[in-house]
């Protein structure tokens, strides 16, 4: 076994007291199937969740539940290493750990939850090659990344574009102004709480339009902004007077991370301005070397986020369901990696500008 230590990231925001604490004060609840029982040795943290279903965590094993129950197994508590809602690549636990020691810490909570196993989420590379040496699957999916290749302002990124993909970008930023639209960025102290509520009812909107409810409600927010302020970003967009969608980041000071999304009604190309152009300029005046808008859309190739491959590690009790469950992973990648190449042949950069981005989830510095 591999001796290696990891560590978190200093400014990941996803894995500090301040977020996690305001998501399990208000969303990630035992009540809501987020039971909280995490790893601690003196300053080393590891999330850990005892979960009773697999809603908002983004990697879908409703087939392996389905399978463990159709074979009078229970799947369900499963032990979750995630942030809760929130499929972000990067570190999943704070501290030093031994390999030998986390896999023993893990195990001992498995056999107390009487779990069916451990599944650890959208880990970087530093956790995925800590791990390595444990017993565990890799599962792959594809996702969309923007990668800053020290590009002076969005001209010059946009100019590394093909014709044709360049002047479409051009008119869905004009179309935004043509409809009478202003967008402005806020930070830190700038973002007031009427700002928060237009957020809220922007966010809550996404969901209820689909006859859903939210998975996590304005007190979430209000608490974020007191705890982690100056690494949120809020994207407001108004029409006249009247503030009418929103967008909402976190980023730290190596990447920006697009989380959530809304407007109280429909404005054409919108959406873009708000959830990826506002997104790359700011990365670009920070410096920071990624945007990651958030899983899902095919919408965001052609806008120059490049398809990386994101993994999740997973272990189960039962020797039978692990062999087969490894047994599913490998034949998915061929599909997930197949995906991604074929998605990489519709990216709208110059053929001497082809995106280079590193194929999967980049890692903290």
């Amino acid at each position: 076994m591999r001796h290696g230590q990891y560590h978190a990231a200093m400014h990941f925001p996803f894995l500090t007291d301040a977020f996690l604490g305001a998501l399990e004060e208000t969303g990630a609840t035992p009540a809501r199937g987020w039971g909280p029982c995490h790893l601690r040795d003196g300053d080393a943290f590891l999330p850990l969740y005892a979960r009773n279903g697999s809603r908002g965590e983004y990697v879908f094993d409703f087939a392996w539940a389905d399978a463990y129950e159709r074979n009078g197994l229970p799947y369900y508590p499963k032990l979750v290493t995630a942030i809760p809602f929130t499929p972000v690549v990067g570190p999943r636990w704070r501290g030093h750990w031994r390999a030998e020691e986390l896999w023993e810490g893990v195990r001992e909570r498995v056999r107390e939850q009487g779990a069916s196993g451990w599944h650890l989420l959208f880990p970087d590379r530093p956790a995925r090659e800590a791990l390595a040496e444990l017993p565990l699957i890799e599962r792959e999916a594809c996702h969309f990344r923007w990668f800053n290749r020290d590009y002076p302002d969005f001209d010059a990124f946009l100019g590394t574009f093909n014709s044709r993909k360049r002047k479409s970008v051009r008119r869905e930023r004009r179309r935004v102004a043509e409809q009478g639209l202003t967008v402005e960025r806020l930070t830190g102290a700038a973002i007031e709480p009427r700002h928060w509520r237009l957020f809220y009812e922007c966010y809550a909107n996404t969901y209820l339009v689909r006859g859903q409810l939210p998975y996590l409600n304005e007190v979430f927010f209000r608490r974020l902004a007191e705890r982690l302020g100056d690494q949120v970003l809020l994207v407001l967009a108004s029409d006249g007077d009247e503030q009418v969608a929103a967008g909402l980041y976190l980023f730290d000071d190596r990447a920006l991370y697009g989380r959530y999304w809304g407007s109280v009604r429909e404005y054409d190309a919108l959406h873009f301005e708000v959830c990826y152009y506002q997104g790359i300029e700011f990365a670009i005046e920070r410096g920071l070397a990624e945007f990651d808008p958030g899983v899902q859309g095919e919408h965001k190739i052609l806008r120059g986020f490049e398809p990386v491959l994101t993994y999740s590690l997973h272990w189960l009790a039962e020797p039978a369901f692990h062999e087969a469950v490894a047994d599913f992973c490998r034949r998915e990648a061929e599909h997930v990696r197949a995906y991604r190449d074929e998605a990489r042949t519709l990216l709208p950069y110059r053929a001497d500008q082809a995106g280079t981005g590193s194929g999967e989830g980049a890692s903290p510095r």
